[in-house]
């Protein structure tokens, strides 16, 4: 284990360290960490612009921060290879912040179609949920990587195939859109994880106009 986690390039290295000690530090603060640190939506009396930011270091518990972290170890480090650190980290960003963005823009939407009705009882429900996780960027690491390595295959674990990348982040985006227009989902922030994928697909798309992919 020690020998692959010097593999782990620097950015991936530092992401994973904070967000490790940020779950510790929640989970000895408690519930007033994730008032002041998760994402509320924008109509939410709890709401602060720096929470765009903050809640991306934040996780509800160990496996949720374990699979995000893994996934960006692996995905994150290929491309923090290709690109260096700065570029990077500002894929990691614009993908994370994009991903809030879309999240609370579709939240406000449905908040305002249920005071259109009158179910004001659930728009203010929807104004107290608390959104945390890195998962809206890491939606854009695995973008990222399929974008610039689309035949690599992966080996899933489950199910166990086999299936380029492409084909497997062009899956997951289908089961994110459907998901999340249905609401079959529960509390997962599907249109968080789209953004995600949206964002940063605009930003490598302008990467490759500009001739500036890999400086």
């Amino acid at each position: 284990m020690s020998n692959f986690w010097r593999m782990v390039t620097p950015v991936v290295k530092n992401l994973i360290i904070i967000n490790t000690i940020v779950l510790i530090g929640t989970m000895l603060i408690g519930d007033k960490a994730y008032q002041y640190l998760a994402l509320f939506p924008f109509e939410s009396p709890y709401f602060k612009g720096y929470q765009m930011v903050t809640h991306m270091f934040m996780h509800g518990g160990f496996w949720h921060l374990f699979f995000n972290m893994y996934t960006l170890m692996i995905f994150g480090t290929a491309l923090e290879r290709m690109w260096g650190g700065k570029k990077f980290l500002l894929f990691y960003f614009v993908t994370g912040l994009g991903a809030a963005l879309c999240h609370n823009l579709v939240l406000h939407l449905q908040i305002e179609h249920f005071e259109a009705i009158g179910e004001v009882a659930k728009a203010a429900s929807l104004k107290m949920i608390p959104t945390v996780g890195a998962s809206g960027a890491i939606y854009g690491v695995l973008l990222g990587y399929a974008m610039l390595f689309p035949n690599h295959v992966l080996q899933l674990i489950f199910p166990p195939v086999a299936m380029k990348a492409k084909w497997f982040v062009l899956i997951f985006g289908a089961i994110e859109l459907v998901t999340g227009i249905t609401g079959m989902g529960g509390n997962i922030a599907h249109f968080a994880h789209l953004g995600g994928m949206l964002f940063g697909l605009l930003l490598i798309l302008y990467w490759k106009k500009k001739n500036r992919m890999y400086y």
